[in-house]
């Protein structure tokens, strides 16, 4: 007899249910449950183990996906903290300079329009702004921001571009304008550190630190005359830099950032400070005259080939300004014999004990005096060097 679900199969009717009452009709056999659970809830834990241990297991690391805690700092360094200080003290000096040219703008009309950008610092509580020649030249105006942030137009006071240096004056009230503390550049030692504060790229108030390079170093001045005992520095001055100071570790004002060495036009880790021994000579005389008053010898001198040739070191005089400090003083000058022969005048070979091997020279050693001061000239006359006490006097116009 054939039954009715068809072929006979052993797992048709469980054991001991042959007529297969126990099934409910649509729902399959009843299993044992907790052998499957237990075995599931094992793999679970097995897996959870494992991906807590494989960091270790692979040697990477556990990501941080939540903030990390912060590690409390020690205190800062004893330098760190001297060089914040120097920046807080000194910052309130230096200045933001904007220069303007006048150009034309529509019919008939004139407006001064931002040219260039540079740095600068404060003198004194009257006002008066140091900076470089080269910042404001060709420039019809000029506006001065402060570290407080208030603007103020400038006025020239006056220009050395022997020197490349000019002060300027804004009339904001004194408790606004902190002077900077000015100190010496003749006993500076290569390889103490310095710090320049200043607007390269127009990004206000920016200090660079490094040290004294090199001293005693020349660079041309817009006249092209030489500027002597120029400070070089490997602290970073760029575009914007230049009229700003160059400080000492007391804070004190060392130099004036004027130029770097750089095909880029950035910096390249060589840069040049007018000395402040020389900003200090310099700046009462644009603050008093809006000139620098040049001592003279009243001599003009000749070419510098003509002893050469000679086999002379030195300056020749050629001519004796009439009435002259160098005509008081019995200085030569060259001549002519009846008969045509040339006779060499005094030869400068010195000037209040600096040597003078050229016309640079000369003019490098009578800047370092004032008018009214008695220096003396060593000269080669009649083939032996002599020395004559000379009273300069001021250049005249």
């Amino acid at each position: 007899m054939t039954h009715p679900r068809g072929p006979m199969d052993p797992d048709a009717f469980p054991p001991g249910d042959p007529t297969g009452s126990s099934r409910v009709r649509g729902r399959p056999p009843r299993r044992g449950w907790l052998l499957p659970f237990l075995l599931g809830l094992l793999a679970a834990v097995l897996a959870a183990q494992l991906v807590g241990a494989w960091p270790r297991l692979t040697g990477r690391g556990r990501p941080a996906v939540q903030p990390l805690p912060v590690t409390p700092r020690g205190d800062l360094a004893e330098d760190e903290r001297a060089t914040i200080e120097l920046f807080r003290r000194v910052s309130p000096s230096v200045v933001f300079i904007t220069t303007l040219s006048r150009r034309a703008r529509g019919f008939m009309e004139i407006q001064d329009v931002p040219a260039g950008a540079g740095s600068g610092f404060l003198w004194d509580t009257a006002g008066h702004v140091v900076t470089n020649a080269h910042v404001i030249e060709g420039a019809s105006a000029a506006r001065v921001a402060l570290h407080d942030g208030s603007e103020w137009e400038a006025t020239l006071v006056g220009v050395a571009p022997d020197h490349d240096l000019a002060v300027l004056r804004v009339r904001a009230p004194a408790e606004r304008l902190p002077p900077i503390l000015v100190g010496t550049s003749h006993d500076l030692l290569v390889g103490q550190k310095v710090f320049a504060i200043g607007n390269p790229f127009g990004l206000d108030f920016t200090l660079t630190t490094g040290i004294v390079s090199a001293l005693g170093r020349s660079i041309p001045s817009l006249t092209g005359r030489r500027i002597d005992d120029v400070i070089q520095t490997d602290a970073a001055i760029n575009p914007g830099n230049s009229g700003g100071p160059l400080l000492d570790s007391s804070g004190r004002l060392i130099g004036v950032n004027t130029q770097i060495a750089s095909p880029s036009g950035a910096s390249a880790g060589v840069g040049f400070a007018v000395p402040v021994d020389t900003v200090n000579r310099v700046v009462p005389q644009l603050i008093e005259h809006g000139r620098v008053g040049r001592p003279q010898l009243g001599v003009a001198v000749g070419n510098e080939s003509l002893l050469r040739r000679a086999g002379i070191k030195g300056v020749l005089v050629m001519s004796i300004l009439p009435g002259s400090p160098a005509e008081r003083a019995g200085l030569r000058g060259t001549s002519r014999t009846e008969n045509g022969t040339l006779v060499l005048g005094d030869v400068i070979q010195g000037l209040g004990g600096r040597e003078v091997a050229s016309t640079d020279d000369l003019f490098a050693a009578l800047e370092r005096h004032a008018a009214g001061e008695v220096v003396k000239v060593r000269v080669w006359r009649d083939g032996k060097a002599r020395d004559v006490e000379v009273r300069l006097e001021a250049a005249r116009d």
